[in-house]
């Protein structure tokens, strides 16, 4: 993990799930100097307050709260004044809501990422790191192609601020267990409602799967080794979307449903164009910029070595896989 000693970190859309779990661990495992939450809903951020005191992290010594939307330019390079690294979670994320409502989508994942790439530049940040997420590989609906086009923003960046500006990366990793849009509680919601049935939209859906706690520790991880135009992606499990409903209510018989407008049956996370660019690294894979050489002479001076030829990360095809219990053991759940 990096030494975060007397530095300000701002985080965009810091009251989500993944900003709750990240600022939780800033305050209570380092000894980060500042932390700057930048959301745009007030009452998300006095719960946040109220969390963090909870659990004696002191949160008025180190934290502060800045009410504000990421398609603001303007709020941004305030919130940005003196601070060394931002991690960019604020996004669009609920791919219907993105497909009925494309202008939102754009202006919040798009022109946001923008806007804290310029922020960034004009204020000295040291480091940016941005989440990504599976879909924006071959992406076949508009929350995924924004993604895309906010990942190919940050990589781009770097060609900005040259070697000794700010470095721009990007963390892509699948779908988060106990997040909030997650199927899990989704099915533990209907569990509670003594429902018939579970619905499933195509027994042979697979998705990848990472725990809040482990999302948090590969981003501070990437923030470490990251040298600017990184797509940093972890080597995570897949599982069926049957085998998670059969973990979670092993009683309840399945109700097929069929896939929604904009889903896939199974996630990419690298394509078999990305691997010509892509090093394996211990625990995570890297697509490195294709057009800026000393991130992957970087990577290499760390041991990373080319994914062999005609490689794809996609979901169905993973070589590691989460049964029941190992699901259970990741949602502190007891077995059903």
């Amino acid at each position: 993990m990096p030494s975060l000693y007397d530095h300000s970190i701002l985080v965009t859309g810091g009251t989500g799930s993944f900003g709750r779990s990240f600022v939780r661990y800033l305050l209570t495992q380092t000894d980060t100097k500042r932390i700057i939450i930048f959301s745009r809903d007030e009452q998300k951020q006095e719960t946040l307050a109220r969390e963090m005191q909870a659990v004696g992290a002191e949160p008025f010594n180190r934290l502060r709260f800045f009410i504000g939307d990421v398609r603001d330019q303007s709020r941004l390079e305030l919130a940005m004044r003196d601070v060394d690294i931002v991690v960019h979670a604020a996004a669009l994320k609920i791919i219907p809501t993105a497909e009925y409502n494309p202008f939102e989508c754009i202006l919040t994942n798009v022109h946001g990422a923008e806007n804290v790439v310029k922020a960034a530049l004009r204020n000295g940040v040291k480091k940016v790191i941005a989440l990504s997420t599976d879909k924006a590989a071959n992406p076949i609906n508009l929350y995924g192609a924004s993604k895309l086009a906010s990942d190919k923003i940050m990589v781009a960046a770097n060609n900005l601020s040259g070697r000794n500006g700010a470095k721009f990366a990007v963390v892509r990793y699948g779908n988060v267990i106990g997040s909030r849009g997650s199927v899990v509680p989704l099915f533990e919601e209907l569990l509670k409602r003594n429902v018939k049935t579970l619905p499933i939209t195509d027994p042979r859906m697979t998705r990848f799967w990472i725990t809040l706690g482990q999302g948090v520790n590969f981003v501070l991880s990437s923030l470490a080794l990251m040298n600017g135009g990184e797509i940093f992606v972890p080597k995570i499990p897949s599982m069926r979307i049957t085998d998670l409903a059969r973990t979670i209510a092993p009683h309840l018989p399945h109700d097929i449903v069929g896939v929604r407008p904009g889903e896939k049956l199974h996630e990419i996370m690298i394509t078999q164009d990305d691997a010509r660019l892509t090093l394996e690294l211990g625990d995570r894979y890297v697509i490195c910029p294709p057009q800026i050489d000393w991130s992957k002479a970087h990577l290499e001076a760390h041991s990373a070595r080319p994914v062999s030829e005609g490689f794809l990360y996609s979901s169905d095809v993973n070589d590691e896989w989460l049964d029941g219990p190992a699901l259970n053991g990741l949602i502190g759940r007891k077995a059903a």
